[in-house]
């Protein structure tokens, strides 16, 4: 973990905060000043900041029910930030585990363990995003067919790999895909010729969405376990 990112899990500093008193030589790890915000460190180093001892707060995994018209940022844009926009405090260390668009809702994982991030958006790991589409007109057999079995995106080279499809209604859709591409669920339906209407995720691998629009909660240890953490597998970041 780098110096400046375990001042902030241990104190109320902010990141900027934390890289000043750490220039300024106030930060030691093992009996030794070191005044570099990005140099590594374990969480078994003795770390003192004027002379106190640094213990880091455990890591934080939440669900939340992102609502439209809010970005998956940490900050107000455009659009109003998701951790604003749900009145989420001291969020400025979480980070969103694989992003919504503006407009899309439903289910968004944060944490501060980018580890456990990792194993839920890298490729290998093969973990399924479940979500639910409206559509702007009837889904052909054949073209859920081609989602099944891969489509081309416009500007990119290789099929989507293959994505599971249910039928709800004839303009409504689940669509479950294990790749996190930009705007890929769109960019899909349009790749067969039909235009997404409205777009909810209800599941990331084993964690399904149960809290109402606009809410958060922690997620149980069998969740977090799920993806196992940093902490668990032994890996300093």
């Amino acid at each position: 973990m780098r110096l400046d990112k375990f001042v902030c899990k241990s104190t109320a500093l902010s990141r900027e905060e934390a890289t000043q008193v750490i220039v300024a030589g106030q930060v030691k790890v093992n009996g030794s000043q070191v005044i570099q915000p990005n140099a590594q460190v374990h969480e078994d180093n003795d770390i003192l900041l004027n002379g106190q001892l640094l213990q880091p707060r455990p890591f934080r995994y939440l669900m939340l029910h992102k609502p439209a018209g809010s970005i998956c940022s940490n900050l107000d844009e455009r659009y109003p930030s998701i951790f604003s926009q749900i009145n989420l405090t001291n969020s400025s260390e979480l980070h969103i585990a694989g992003r919504l668009d503006a407009d899309t809702t439903g289910l968004v994982l944060a944490t501060d363990d980018g580890r456990w991030s990792f194993n839920i958006t890298r490729p290998t790991q093969q973990c399924y995003k479940v979500y639910r589409v409206g559509l702007s007109q009837p889904l052909t057999k054949v073209a859920a067919g081609r989602l099944t079995d891969g489509v081309q995106l416009q500007g990119v080279a290789d099929l989507t790999l293959p994505a599971k499809i249910e039928l709800l209604s004839s303009t409504e859709v689940k669509i479950s895909i294990t790749e996190g591409k930009f705007h890929q669920v769109k960019r899909m339906f349009a790749a067969v010729g039909n235009r997404v209407v409205s777009l909810h995720r209800e599941q990331i691998g084993g964690i399904s969405l149960d809290v109402p629009v606009g809410q958060w909660r922690d997620l149980t240890n069998e969740e977090v376990s799920l993806f196992a953490s940093a902490s668990e597998l032994g890996i300093q970041e």
